[in-house]
């Protein structure tokens, strides 16, 4: 394991976003991590999953159209690097076949953990229980 990067996926970034107060764990594993200065990694997809559910948020009447932009921009000034390569695409489209996910959102986080042997933190409990088995690096909190 490569101790001096993590993954995160959406789910981990919007929890931490929608739940930051001191005493939300997620605000507490990333203050670790920034302790620790752990570079946080992820694919260029997060972003777009990220802006999509906080305007899901709105449409559902959950937070007004100016709190999804504060948590854009929150979210934009996490310091997190970026990866998205032609690799990367077929290294997920492999993963997702082998554990049959539904779609190669997820596995594009898995790829890049894989890539980097890197923990990922998700908050998704399906993800979770799709790949965990076989998949010690994968993180649920």
């Amino acid at each position: 394991m490569n101790i001096n990067k993590i993954c995160l996926d959406a789910s981990f970034v919007i929890r931490y976003l929608s739940q930051n107060n001191s005493d939300s764990i997620y605000v507490q594993k990333l203050r670790e991590w920034q302790e620790k200065n752990y570079t946080l990694i992820a694919p260029t997809l997060i972003m777009y999953e990220v802006t999509n559910a906080f305007h899901r948020a709105v449409i559902a009447g959950q937070i007004t159209e100016s709190e999804a932009q504060d948590f854009l921009e929150e979210a934009m000034s996490l310091n997190i690097s970026f990866y998205g390569d032609k690799d990367l695409h077929r290294d997920a489209m492999k993963l997702a076949n082998l554990f049959r996910l539904p779609a190669t959102y997820d596995a594009h986080y898995l790829a890049l953990a894989n890539r980097f042997s890197v923990e990922l933190w998700t908050a998704d409990s399906r993800l979770y229980n799709s790949v965990s088995a076989s998949l010690s690096w994968v993180k649920l909190i």
